[in-house]
C-alpha cells in the first residue's frame, strides 16, 4: 500500500505547511496515541526534539493530541533521537516521539515514532496510523484526559547509558577530540560524555538559536571541522547531524572518513574480539564495493538493505547481526542501542583509537574505495523512472557494468529527487554512465 504521510524516516516536511502544521501534528498525536492504547494500564508517551524553532509549535500540538485521547506525556526537551528510543524503553512508555528533520535545514521538521521496545515503527504500524489520520478519531472522556509533565534529567540519564558502552578499563586521557554537534540535539550531551571519559574536547556547533541547526556545521558540512582539527593539532574530529543519529569522522590530517570505513573498523574489531554476531554486517545498496571486498577477505559477509536505517535494522534483526549502518554515517550497534546513535558510534571509534595506539589516519582507512559517483536529479512531478527511454539507458548501463561495478537508481524518500549512483574500477566509465542516466531522467521529467 502506498504511503501518504510517512517517508523513509517518519513524517517530514517544511514547517507550518503540508504535513508539518500544528493541526496535522495534533492529528498525528491523536492517531498514534489511539493506535497504541493497548491494555488497561495508564498509557504514556515520551517526546524529545532537536533545536529547530518550529519544535515548540510541533511539540505543543503533539501534546494536545496525545492528551486528548487519554495518554500521559513526558517531555524531554532537546535530546538526540537515540536518547528518545532508549528512554522510551527504560521508562516503560507505550510510544516515543522525536521531533526532528535530521540533517535538513531548520525550515523543515519531522516526526519520528518509536514503539514500546525502542525500535522504529514497522510499516504495518505506520500504515495503521495513516489510516486513522484520514478518519474521525475517538476522544477521551473529560475524566480520562492525559496529563503532561517535563523532566529535567533526561540528558543525564542518556549520558550515563551511553558511557556504559565503553569498557571500564578504557579512558580517553591524552586524546584531543574536536566535536561538531551541528547546533543540534546533542549540543550538551555529546561533549559531556566524551569529556567525562577523559578526553580534551574542542566543541563547535554548540550554540543553537533555532535557525542555525546544520547550517555550515555537522555531518553534511565538515569543512569547519576539518580546518579546526588541523589547526588545533587534534587527534580526531567527529561531526554529528542535527538529531545525532549519525556521524562522520575526520582524521588528524583533516581527511573525511565516511560510514563505510567506520563500519569496517567496528565490524572487524568486534569480529576479532568474538563479539560480532551473524558473521558479517548490514549496510545499504549505497555502500562502496570496497567495503564488501574488505569484509570478504576476512570471511565476513555484507548484507545490503534498502536505504534508510530502519531497513538496515530490519535486516540486522532478520539475520542476527549486531553491527550495521549507512555510508552517510548512521551506525546501529544493537548491543548498545535500538537505532542509529552517532554518539555511541563515536565512543566506539575513540575506544578503538585508544586500544590500538594507532593514529586515526591509519586506524580509519582500512580499504581503498572504488570510484563511486552519486548525483541527484530534482523533478517537479510525475514518475521519470517509469519512462521507456530512461529504462533503455539504465539497461545499457547495467549491461556495461556487469562483473566490474554496480548501479543504484532510486527516488529519495524525503525530497523530490532521483538519486543516481554508480561505482566500479574505471572512474571515467562511472562518470559517463551517471551523466547519461541523469540526462535521460532530466529529459523525462521536463
Amino acid at each position: 500500500m502506498a504511503r501518504k504521510y510517512f517517508g523513509t524516516d517518519g513524517i517530514r516536511g517544511r514547517s507550518n505547511t503540508g504535513a508539518m502544521t500544528p493541526e496535522m501534528a495534533m492529528k498525528v498525536g491523536q492517531a498514534a496515541g489511539t493506535h497504541f492504547l493497548r491494555g488497561g494500564h495508564k498509557h504514556r508517551v515520551v517526546i524529545g526534539k532537536d533545536t529547530r524553532l518550529s519544535g515548540y509549535m510541533i511539540e505543543n500540538a503533539l501534546v494536545a493530541g496525545f492528551t486528548s485521547v487519554g495518554m500521559d506525556v513526558v517531555q524531554f526537551g532537546p535530546i538526540p533521537t537515540p536518547a528518545v528510543a532508549l528512554l522510551t524503553r527504560s521508562m516503560r512508555a507505550d510510544l516515543g516521539v522525536m521531533i526532528s528533520a535530521s540533517h535538513n535545514p531548520y525550515e523543515d521538521n519531522g516526526i519520528k515514532l518509536f514503539g514500546p521496545d525502542g525500535f522504529k515503527l514497522s510499516d504495518a504500524d505506520e500504515l495503521a496510523i495513516e489510516a486513522l489520520l484520514d478518519g474521525p478519531l475517538p476522544l477521551a472522556d473529560a475524566a480520562d484526559l492525559g496529563r503532561a509533565r517535563r523532566i529535567e534529567d533526561s540528558r543525564g540519564r542518556y549520558i550515563h547509558a551511553i558511557k556504559a558502552s565503553v569498557p571500564e578499563h578504557i579512558r580517553f586521557d591524552g586524546l584531543h577530540v574536536v566535536l561538531d554537534c551541528a547546533n543540534g540535539a546533542a549540543y550538551q550531551v555529546a561533549p559531556t560524555a566524551i569529556w567525562e571519559l577523559g578526553a580534551k574536547v574542542t566543541s563547535i556547533g554548540i550554540e543553537p538559536n533555532g535557525k542555525n541547526i546544520n547550517h555550515k556545521v555537522g555531518s553534511t558540512h565538515v569543512v569547519t571541522l576539518q580546518e579546526t582539527v588541523v589547526a588545533a593539532g587534534a587527534d580526531i574530529g567527529i561531526a554529528l547531524d542535527g538529531d545525532a543519529d549519525r556521524l562522520i569522522v575526520v582524521d588528524e590530517h583533516g581527511r573525511v572518513v565516511d560510514g563505510d570505513q567506520i563500519m569496517a573498523l567496528l565490524g572487524s574489531a568486534m569480529n576479532r574480539s568474538g563479539k560480532l554476531t551473524g558473521g558479517g554486517i548490514v549496510a545499504t545498496v549505497m555502500s562502496n564495493l570496497g567495503l564488501e571486498r574488505y569484509l570478504e577477505a576476512q570471511d565476513l559477509r555484507l548484507i545490503r538493505a534498502k536505504v534508510g536505517d530502519r531497513y538496515v535494522l530490519e535486516e540486522m534483526r532478520k539475520h542476527g547481526i549486531n553491527v550495521g549502518g549507512e555510508q552517510s554515517g548512521h551506525m546501529i550497534m544493537l548491543d548498545h542501542a535500538t537505532t542509529g546513535d552517532g554518539t555511541i558510534a563515536a565512543l566506539q571509534v575513540l575506544t578503538q583509537l585508544v586500544d590500538s595506539g594507532k593514529p586515526a589516519s591509519e586506524l580509519l582507512h582500512l580499504f581503498d574505495p572504488l570510484p563511486q559517483l552519486l548525483k541527484n536529479v530534482r523533478f517537479s512531478g510525475g514518475k521519470p523512472l517509469d519512462n521507456p527511454d530512461v529504462h533503455a539507458v539504465i539497461a545499457k548501463a547495467e549491461a556495461e557494468l556487469v562483473g566490474n561495478g554496480r548501479l543504484v537508481i532510486r527516488p529519495s524518500g524525503t525530497e523530490p529527487v532521483i538519486r543516481v549512483m554508480a561505482e566500479g574500477d574505471d572512474a571515467a566509465q562511472i562518470e559517463r554512465i551517471v551523466d547519461s542516466i541523469c540526462d535521460a531522467v532530466r529529459i523525462a521529467a521536463s
